[in-house]
């Protein structure tokens, strides 16, 4: 079992343990009701607690489905055994499950949609600052070579630069990763 619908999830969500794995900006816009957040960049520091502790369901999700199928490739070949879901929380949501979040979060964009505006603006920059100086083209060069290498290897050193902007790190009412692994700790 390594990929589930959100029907299958919401069936049975009192028996997983689920893992966010988006930045905390995105996490605190919505999340599936129970989820713990551990963002993606900083999974490995969650290995050992989710070794230790017992979670016999584990469930690894994001916003599509791309990073939780990530996530959950990084955890079995550290030996946790998970599930992600299919679709993520735009899946989820689409499906009118409910997404908890704060009162008053505020609304981030998802990754892919941050990682899109960001990609396309520098594309567009190379090739105006190309009219008048044709090196400039060569950032539009480097920037379709890395969503080339992005999509070959999945993995996005854009999303990864993105995340660590501040709009895209926890809210004060976000748990921080200590906090959140303690938790699933004692779980």
């Amino acid at each position: 079992m390594t990929a589930l619908a959100p029907a299958q999830v919401r069936a049975r969500l009192t028996a997983f343990t689920v893992l966010d794995v988006r930045t905390p900006g995105e996490f605190a816009t919505g999340h599936i009701p129970g989820a713990y957040n551990v963002p993606l960049d900083r999974l490995r520091e969650a290995v050992p607690v989710l070794k230790r502790a017992a979670h016999p369901e584990l469930l690894i999700v994001c916003a599509s489905g791309a990073r939780s199928e990530r996530a959950r490739t990084e955890l079995a070949a550290a030996g946790v055994e998970a599930a992600h879901l299919t679709g993520g929380t735009s899946a989820w949501a689409a499906e009118g499950h409910a997404l908890d979040a704060p009162d008053g979060a505020r609304r981030v964009w998802p990754m892919e949609r941050q990682v899109r505006l960001a990609a396309g603006s520098l594309v567009v920059l190379g090739l105006l600052a190309g009219r008048g100086a044709p090196k400039a083209r060569l950032l539009s060069a480097a920037i379709g070579s890395g969503l080339v290498f992005s999509a070959v290897t999945n993995t996005c050193g854009m999303a990864a630069v993105l995340g660590r902007l501040p709009y895209n790190r926890p809210a004060a009412e976000t748990p921080d990763l200590p906090a959140t692994l303690g938790a699933l700790d004692r779980d």
